[in-house]
């Protein structure tokens, strides 16, 4: 599944609707349980507004369902969703703006009620904009519910074929779902709805909450001291890397003073084969996938800049059980890259390092970064990250691209570099956002550009010719 922008997702003119929980104040329960780490961290950094206060930090989906709309029965199935997921049914506050306790309010199954909002006809421009508000309105993570759900019924003018589907859009915030969780989205909705119109059994597997995972995990991080390897790893880091993450490395330009949407860019790299045949030789070098990604984003910048050290870092997921596999939430942890390419010149021998760098950070990534960044007492902000995620046997994986579905995040406003590289069952996609000005512009398609050649070399069972050869690098301003 691409993971794209709402303003890139293909929209028709047609009827909108908004489907927006609600609860009695009656139907809400206190509960005992803490956030998640990652949770009260996004709590207490995003501002608390509504309007707009989300509009950084959401996540979303859209996809297409055969058939007309049968109201009643996407009713039903929204509300059987928000009963499987116990996250959409409980919200943590903080009392006081953020110097304040954190509070936590859950509603038992069946609570939860769906009311819609059916629009006029409108043209595929004004939907647009309209989501954008809706989401960047809703997905804040101080209000409940900080998601929202949308249909989109095309008009008779529509082209041909889309006047026999409708689309579903979905947004939440990220404190309530992971890149992971948004793609579990459109097999679960659909298959409830599938079940609501036909009786066929959606079948689908139990889940546990990510409230209780975050319980845990606090239970289990409260005893950690600064001698953790996890803190060593990140320790290690951020004194080699002046006090803060790694950052993207080419120049990016200077800080915007105003808040500016970052560029983004999408690609195809490989089709099946071609991704079929890297992973071979990745194998080969005794390494996974990614190991292979990162190396060629390692020579590529040694190629631009000459330098043979590259740093980033990478996401990782903590579902660790599969009681977790299904869920709904914020399961990721990070991990800090970096490669030596001193004496390396070919892509299995970096492969290789890339494996064991991977290995050796393996603690960090298991261990929630803002509790290592308390230890540390540096909070611990990525700058550049590289996220890699093999969705190739995620249910209706092979069915994404005829009902249209995609990935969606919001517009975001930082400095940093972020890329996506996610394998499905046609290939590899890549996506990457960064900072709007000329510098960046013209260094991250660069580095992005040069990684693409080097994997594709390899894909065609090719050795990278020669040593890395520093490039013209841009002026230094970041």
């Amino acid at each position: 599944m691409e993971f794209t922008e709402l303003a890139d997702y293909r929209i028709h003119a047609g009827v909108l609707t908004e489907w927006l929980p609600c609860a009695a104040e009656e139907d809400w329960n206190e509960d005992a349980r803490p956030a998640s780490y990652i949770h009260e961290a996004h709590l207490r950094r995003t501002p608390g507004s509504r309007q707009g206060g989300g509009r950084e930090s959401w996540l979303g989906t859209a996809f297409e369902i055969a058939g007309p709309l049968d109201a009643e029965a996407f009713l039903r199935a929204l509300h059987r969703w928000i009963d499987r997921h116990e996250p959409l049914r409980s919200h943590a506050r903080l009392a006081e703006e953020k110097s304040g306790i954190l509070v936590r309010r859950t509603a038992s199954p069946g609570k939860i009620s769906v009311r819609f909002i059916r629009h006029e006809v409108a043209g595929p421009d004004t939907i647009r904009e309209h989501l954008l508000g809706l989401f960047d309105d809703y997905t804040t993570p101080h209000v409940w519910p900080p998601y929202v759900f949308a249909t989109l019924e095309p008009d008779d003018d529509s082209p041909s074929g889309a006047e026999n589907r409708f689309t579903v859009f979905f947004g939440a915030d990220h404190s309530i779902i992971d890149g992971y969780s948004v793609v579990l989205v459109a097999h679960e909705i659909s298959a409830l709805y599938e079940e609501e119109l036909t009786g066929r059994a959606a079948d689908l597997f139990p889940v546990g909450s990510y409230i209780d995972f975050g319980a845990a995990e606090r239970d289990e991080s409260a005893h950690l001291d600064d001698d953790h390897e996890a803190v060593r790893i990140w320790r290690r880091t951020l004194t080699e890397c002046g006090g803060e993450p790694p950052g993207f490395p080419l120049p990016i330009g200077q800080r915007s003073p105003h808040a500016t949407p970052q560029r983004r860019l999408a690609a195809r790299w490989f089709d099946d084969d071609e991704a079929t045949a890297f992973s071979a030789r990745c194998r080969s070098a005794g390494a996974g996938f990614f190991a292979g990604v990162l190396a060629s984003f390692a020579r590529a910048s040694a190629d631009i800049t000459g330098e043979r050290r590259f740093r980033t870092v990478a996401p990782a997921h903590t579902r660790a059980g599969p009681i977790w596999a299904g869920s709904l939430g914020w399961f990721v942890g990070l991990r800090p890259i970096d490669l030596d390419l001193t004496d390396t010149t070919d892509f299995a021998s970096l492969a290789g390092r890339a494996a064991e760098e991977l290995h050796r950070t393996r603690a960090s990534a298991r261990v929630p970064f803002v509790r290592v960044g308390e230890l540390l007492g540096v909070p611990i902000r990525p700058q550049f990250v590289i996220s890699y995620m093999d969705v190739r046997f995620v249910p209706m994986a092979a069915q994404w691209p005829e009902r249209n579905a995609r990935a969606l995040r919001s517009r975001s406003f930082t400095h940093d570099v972020y890329v996506w590289i996610n394998r499905t069952p046609e290939g590899v996609n890549v996506s990457a956002r960064f900072p709007d000005n000329t510098v960046a512009g013209e260094n991250v398609p660069r580095l992005l550009e040069r990684a693409c050649e080097l994997m594709h070399e390899v894909a065609a069972g090719g050795p990278w010719a020669g040593q890395p050869q520093a490039g013209a690098v841009p002026p230094t301003d970041r």
